[in-house]
Formats: C-alpha cells, sequence, structure tokens
C-alpha cells in the first residue's frame, strides 16, 4: 500500500479499512497468480467430456487461424469419420477452381436431365421443385450443393469437376492429404451402409482445408468470396456448430448427415469456420459417427463443442486485454 492511500484510510473507521486492504491484497494476489482462462489441455479434456454422451465414436478439431502461437486443439484428429454431405465443400472448390481457370463459367446453363435427378431418400430441393429436370446456371448449382446441400446439385458438379480424380488432385495441391472424395450422392443411397466411408476425412485435415479457404489458397478472390457467401448462407444444421453460439455469430459452414437404419446413424457432422468478436476466424469440425444416439444428443455434441472452443479463445484474448 502507497504512503497516499494510507493517509486516506485514515479518514475511514479502522473495520472498513481492514475491508479495503483485504480486498486490495486480494486482487493483487490474484492479478499475480490467475492462470490461463483456457488452456488447450482443458479444452481438450472438455471435448472428452462432451463426446461421452453418444456411444459411438466423435472426432473434433478447433484452432484458430489468425494466432501467432496457434495451437489445434483436437480429439481423435486423425481418425477417419464419414464425411457424408460435408464432401460437397471440396467438391464447390474443386468447381470454382476450375472457374478461375476458365474451363467452367458461372454463368454457363448446364443441363439436368431427369436421370440425373437423385432418389426420393436424398435430399434435393433441385428435384423436388423439378422433377422432369431442368436448365440451371452454374452459379445456382453451386449455390444449391453448399447453401442447400442439394445432392442431385453435387453429383451434376462432381462429373463437371472432372469427377472424384479431380477433386483429390485439387485437394492434394493443397497440401490436405486426409480428406477422400470417391463416389456420388446416388452411389452412397443406392449401395450398402459401408459405400458412406469410402468419401472420408480427418478432423484435423478438415481444418487444413478450411485454414486453405480462409487464407484464400486454391481460390481467386472471387470465388472464394462467393463460396464462404454460400456458407454463410446454409440453411442445414441450425443446432449444430450454430447452436450455441451468441446469436448473429457468423459461421460459414457446411454440413453432413446419413440417414439412420436399423438404428445407428453412421455421420452427423458440421465443419466451418467461426468469425470471433475481436475479428479473428476460429476453423472448428466435429464429427459424430456410428451412434445409436437421438438427434438431439449427436447435434448437441457439436454445438457444445463449438461453444466450448468459442468459450475457450474469446475468455483467453479477454484475459490479456486485447
Amino acid at each position: 500500500m502507497t504512503f497516499a492511500l494510507f493517509k486516506r484510510l485514515r479518514r475511514f473507521p479502522v473495520p472498513f479499512c481492514l475491508v479495503l486492504v483485504s480486498v486490495a491484497a486480494a486482487q493483487s494476489q490474484a492479478g499475480a497468480q490467475s492462470p490461463r482462462a483456457c488452456a488447450p489441455e482443458q479444452l481438450r479434456e472438455r471435448m472428452k467430456e462432451i463426446a461421452r454422451a453418444v456411444d459411438g465414436r466423435v472426432g473434433a478439431a478447433a484452432v484458430v487461424l489468425d494466432d501467432k502461437d496457434e495451437v489445434i486443439v483436437s480429439v481423435n484428429g486423425s481418425m477417419d469419420f464419414p464425411m457424408q454431405s460435408v464432401y460437397k465443400l471440396p467438391i464447390g472448390m474443386a468447381v470454382l477452381r476450375a472457374v478461375d481457370g476458365g474451363r467452367l463459367r458461372l454463368t454457363q446453363k448446364v443441363n439436368v436431365r431427369p436421370e440425373d435427378l437423385v432418389p426420393e431418400r436424398l435430399h434435393s430441393p433441385l428435384r423436388d421443385a423439378n422433377p422432369r429436370g431442368g436448365e440451371f446456371t452454374l452459379r445456382e448449382l453451386v449455390r444449391l450443393m453448399i447453401a442447400e446441400s442439394d445432392g442431385t446439385a453435387s453429383d451434376v458438379l462432381l462429373g463437371l469437376a472432372g469427377g472424384p480424380e479431380e477433386v483429390n488432385a485439387y485437394l492434394r495441391g493443397l497440401g490436405v492429404e486426409g480428406v477422400t472424395v470417391t463416389t456420388t450422392e446416388r452411389a452412397m443411397a443406392q449401395g450398402d451402409e459401408q459405400v458412406q466411408y469410402s468419401n472420408w476425412a480427418t478432423p484435423e485435415s478438415m481444418l487444413t482445408l478450411l485454414r486453405a479457404l480462409q487464407e484464400g489458397r486454391g481460390l481467386s478472390r472471387a470465388s472464394r468470396g462467393l463460396l464462404l457467401d454460400f456458407m454463410l448462407r446454409s440453411t442445414p444444421g441450425p443446432r449444430r456448430l450454430k447452436g450455441m453460439l451468441p446469436a448473429g455469430t457468423p459461421v460459414a459452414h457446411k454440413t453432413g448427415t446419413s440417414n439412420t437404419t436399423e438404428g445407428i446413424t453412421r455421420a452427423t457432422n458440421d465443419v466451418g469456420l467461426v468469425t470471433l468478436p475481436d475479428g479473428r476466424h476460429m476453423a472448428v469440425a466435429v464429427f459424430v459417427s456410428d451412434t445409436k444416439a437421438d438427434a438431439d444428443v449427436r447435434e448437441g455434441v457439436i454445438a457444445k463443442i463449438a461453444r466450448a472452443a468459442w468459450d475457450c479463445w474469446t475468455s483467453e484474448r479477454r484475459r490479456r486485454g486485447r
């Protein structure tokens, strides 16, 4: 305590002075000994705790891309998980890369034939509104695939991109090794349950892809902006990554969901870029697989992991006074 503060305290009764002195000492001690608001190991343990709500497999990874001292926090981060419609993100990126290269044009008309429409069991607003097919711009097909997770648009665009081989070559060119595209929506719907596992990703490799997107690698500025806009406007999965974040938080994301067969749901996923209050960007990928848990539990796990990561990095930044 300074001498000036001591002179001011003499004007108060002794008990009140003692209270002020005690509070000042406690605050000083707290400032000197305060632990990190959130350490990576704490977030990892919290992720594990949340994952226990399901009886299947959970893989999750998160990182703040703008931090110099960034640390990837993951649980089962190098394990393979079926992507389901998450694989529409790399397909969309590969299509837009072809646009950047001049092989495709956003304004070109694409004829979608009746035989191109995916089966009824798959989600396809395009098919529902156009049961005989129709003609659509490439831009509208990309929007349908990303913002509405349209299965017909996805299969048509995968063909226009050059097939799985070209998409995988694009991914490897970005340095993304643990994301693999091999087949179509139609094939996944008409084959046995194991077919969907051929389109797989690891959570940490999905972060690598999200990082490339955020940094603008592999796409022109215009193509990147268009894709992020569609991801921000994505309608499926409002209770997943977005579910427990503050209202209005920008979340550019892509979901993936399998059917439930004999009580088992093979994939409930969401991956994306979350803008934090200070403008930094957090990449998050959560895959919930091979579980009998109901939709509320599966989606709740994704939402809680995203919120835990949000709380970790926003509280850490507040603690540092930035």
